[in-house]
């Protein structure tokens, strides 16, 4: 399911086309295609024990100590990067939402030496008191992704079972604008069964229908028939993969312009923003007007897998000249990630 991990593993793939030596610190059952090394042969599931995390982190800098450049993804990595003097340039990118908590946390990172990477000029504002390095968005490896027809008959909730997301929202939306509804979406946690049981299920029906929780081929084929994704998030998102998978496929995007929203869909060409539900019943009305080549195109030029590389690339480069290491710059740096 998870967001991060397609775009590490995107990340890690591109480097390596890209000439770099790429190492993966992840899990043994990790299915990347670049070198991986791990303390855990298996992955531990969602609620990990802080022992057992600090475990895998001391690990993988122990195990990426002769690399060029660390990027590490998770949390407490840079923590114990700076807490230990790790002398390896290190990068973090900041996926999820700056809390009062981790906006104290990251600021000490930088402070520390790390370079703070954040996904969005949206998730940036957020924390002005934290000297963050760059923005670089998500990008995608679009190669055997098909510009869908849209014909399927049905417009499209992507994502996962939380009123923050609106799949209730979504269902509302679509049937006042007399469109079938599918939605497709994660239901792990016991919250969100709560919320599915409570605010969703009750309004399904032959035009709203829970399709389950789908990946690879067969969410591909799902965004590609859908008229439009109705993306009815209340809460600044820092990024919002799925809308660039959507536009992907040519079909447009439906979303409230909050978060970085704004920085992905071109309001009239690749989607429209919406200021309320009501005017995005409106909005929904006029999808049809949209050129779903435009929506592609929205993701070749600005969020392709290689436009992120390129930027990760100018990135490690940065920090490598600032570190000193000359002789290491000369050359693409070796790039090891832990996630």
């Amino acid at each position: 399911y998870g967001g991060t991990e397609l775009v590490v593993d995107q990340l890690a793939r591109g480097l390596e086309h890209a000439g770099c030596e790429v190492v993966l610190f992840a899990t043994g059952d990790s299915a990347a295609s670049v070198e991986t090394r791990w303390l855990y042969p298996e992955a531990l599931g969602t609620a990990v024990p802080i022992g057992l995390e600090q475990a895998h982190v001391e690990a993988a800098y122990k195990a990426l100590a002769d690399v060029d450049v660390i990027h590490d993804h998770t949390l407490s990595g840079p923590q114990w990067a700076v807490a230990n003097g790790c002398q390896v340039p290190v990068v973090t990118t900041v996926h999820g939402r700056f809390t009062a908590g981790l906006r104290h946390a990251y600021r000490a990172m930088a402070t520390g030496g790390v370079g703070v990477v954040a996904i969005s000029h949206a998730q940036r504002r957020t924390a002005p008191e934290i000297p963050i390095d760059t923005v670089i968005h998500h990008g995608i490896d679009t190669t055997g992704w098909p510009v869908g027809r849209g014909r399927g008959g049905y417009v499209l909730f992507l994502g996962r079972m939380h009123p923050d997301k609106g799949a209730h929202r979504a269902i509302q939306i679509a049937r006042a604008a007399g469109r079938r509804i599918l939605l497709a979406a994660k239901m792990w946690d016991p919250a969100e069964h709560r919320y599915f049981a409570e605010q969703v299920e009750p309004l399904l029906g032959p035009d709203a229908v829970y399709v389950g929780e789908v990946g690879g081929a067969c969410k591909r084929d799902l965004l590609g028939g859908a008229e439009a994704l109705i993306n009815p998030i209340r809460w600044p998102e820092p990024f919002g993969l799925v809308m660039i998978e959507a536009l992907a496929h040519g079909t447009p995007v439906l979303s409230f312009a909050e978060g970085a929203a704004p920085e992905i869909v071109e309001h009239g060409r690749s989607g429209f923003l919406c200021a309320d539900e009501g005017d995005m019943v409106e909005a929904l009305r006029h999808v049809a007007d949209l050129d779903r080549a435009d929506c592609r195109a929205r993701v070749d030029v600005s969020f392709s897998a290689e436009h992120m590389v390129r930027a990760h690339l100018d990135l490690y480069r940065r920090r490598l000249s600032m570190d000193g290491a000359g002789t290491r710059a000369a050359r693409a740096p070796a790039f090891a990630t832990n996630g």
